[in-house]
């Protein structure tokens, strides 16, 4: 089975992306993305597949898996039960921890773990512990707080014994294979024309099938429709704007991440967001004032 391709959004004024989740959860199936990924389980016990490896985790369970390399956590809970909080995750770019390493040669014993999660790592109980507080921060932390937990974090790794490499050193991902799934050829494609018009008969001829069928698996994949994930997507970036372009107007920002009606606009972002965007600015603006008043 070719794992799905998760599409990772890094905000604009940010290095990495770090959120948490409960189970069940969209993202919670076999699937790969370019990013690096921290992931700790918090909560249940279950089964984890990392390439070619099987094993059974409970919380506490730390692992770093590298670019391309598929992986999936399914929980032991029952049927129709849900868990508020399952894990802690932080993604990360080639780019950004390749470029940030040049600047600092103090992290140049991170190497050696990046090198590992090729395969992906698992670390032990004791250095779980001591990253775990850290993790739990990060989910909230905002500027540079983030940047020093971040380097706490990866302090914390660089340093760790006992690490165990999951996959087999045969085990090769093929990103250009999993990208031959049609429904990987259509995420891609959203994810670099987000704000580009296009509708789901435009993706399905990409993904070499019917209307129908294509949106039935679409739905499948991300736990929505097309018109709402797209959606979320460009809400998202309307964010990201809205909190790193301060010039920028609504109207433009409305346009320039792919809506073409901003009472429209307006409506999907009080929807997704609880507020409007011009809210969400005045809010922005009060918190990064109160902050240089402190």
């Amino acid at each position: 089975m070719e794992p799905d391709l998760e599409v990772v959004q890094i905000r604009r004024g940010e290095s990495f992306t770090a959120w948490s989740h409960g189970y069940p959860f969209r993202t919670v199936r076999w699937h790969f993305h370019p990013e690096y990924e921290i992931h700790q389980v918090v909560a249940t016990t279950g089964r984890y597949f990392v390439g070619d490896f099987i094993g059974e985790f409970e919380p506490g369970n730390l692992v770093v898996t590298g670019p391309n390399l598929p992986h999936n956590w399914v929980s032991d809970i029952p049927k129709g039960f849900s868990i508020p909080l399952r894990g802690r995750i932080i993604q990360f770019s080639e780019s950004f921890i390749g470029d940030t390493m040049k600047v600092l040669p103090e992290l140049g014993g991170l190497g050696e773990v990046l090198e590992s999660s090729r395969r992906g790592v698992l670390f032990t109980n004791e250095t779980s512990k001591k990253v775990a507080p850290l993790m739990e921060e990060l989910m909230q932390a905002q500027g540079v707080r983030r940047i020093e937990l971040f380097m706490m974090i990866a302090g914390a790794l660089s340093r760790a014994q006992g690490t165990r490499m999951l996959a087999s050193a045969s085990y090769l991902p093929d990103p250009p294979g999993y990208m031959s799934a049609g429904i990987n050829k259509a995420l891609a494609y959203v994810r670099e024309n987000l704000t580009q018009p296009f509708d789901e008969s435009d993706l399905a001829a990409i993904a070499g099938q019917s209307t129908a069928a294509f949106s039935r698996a679409f739905r499948r994949h991300t736990g929505m429709s097309l018109v709402q994930y797209v959606k979320r997507l460009r809400i998202n970036l309307a964010c990201q704007i809205l909190m790193s372009e301060e010039a920028a107007s609504i109207t433009d920002i409305c346009f320039q991440v792919g809506f073409n009606n901003l009472s429209n606009f307006n409506r999907q972002f009080l929807a997704e967001k609880g507020m409007p965007p011009s809210k969400f600015r005045k809010l922005l603006a009060d918190n990064i004032n109160a902050a240089r008043a402190a």
